[in-house]
């Protein structure tokens, strides 16, 4: 088995080079057991929390290099007039808290994500046409996953919130 230890970044596939094509789902997963789509068996790694990227390079101790791709997995593509009509789809996708994937192809500006009905009667009652069909979904990381690095947000709160006010001002 090829152990795949170090993230290498976004690189260009060179002929040589194997990939390992998976599903959003195994994506986002540091430590996995897969097979490369030549056929050999990999064995992931990796630090967790960062979400695979599809162009990812991952490398082995001895220096074998392994490309992510993105699967083909169902996904529903809502697509709408540039500007605000697509800032305001985005936003209210996004504020249900779902992973999206934001793009741009021949057709125009599109907002990706998996299907699910709920969002989809969401998209469409702001005017977005849909199409259901299968894709690649590599959804956007998070802000604060852009900048190289993850950044928790988590602040104990153990402090006491007693704060009497009994006293008078006088004026």
């Amino acid at each position: 088995m090829l152990k795949l230890t170090e993230r290498l970044g976004p690189i260009e596939a060179s002929q040589e080079a194997d990939t390992l094509t998976l599903p959003y789902e195994r994506r986002v997963l540091g430590r996995l057991k897969a097979v490369s789509d030549a056929g050999r068996e990999l064995g992931l790694f990796l630090d967790r929390g960062p979400v695979l990227r599809h162009g990812e390079g991952l490398r082995a101790a001895s220096g074998e290099v392994v490309v992510v791709r993105a699967a083909d997995e169902p996904v529903v593509t809502a697509r709408i007039a540039t500007g605000l009509p697509l800032a305001r789809l985005a936003y209210h996708l996004g504020n249900r808290h779902v992973q999206l994937a934001l793009g741009e192809d021949e057709k125009g500006g599109f907002v990706r994500f998996p299907p699910d009905h709920v969002l989809e009667a969401l998209a469409e009652m702001l005017g977005a046409s849909l199409e259901r069909h299968e894709a690649p979904f590599d959804p956007e990381p998070g802000a604060y996953n852009q900048l190289g690095h993850s950044h928790s947000h988590a602040h104990g709160h153990e402090h006491d919130h007693d704060h009497g006010h009994g006293h008078h001002h006088a004026h």
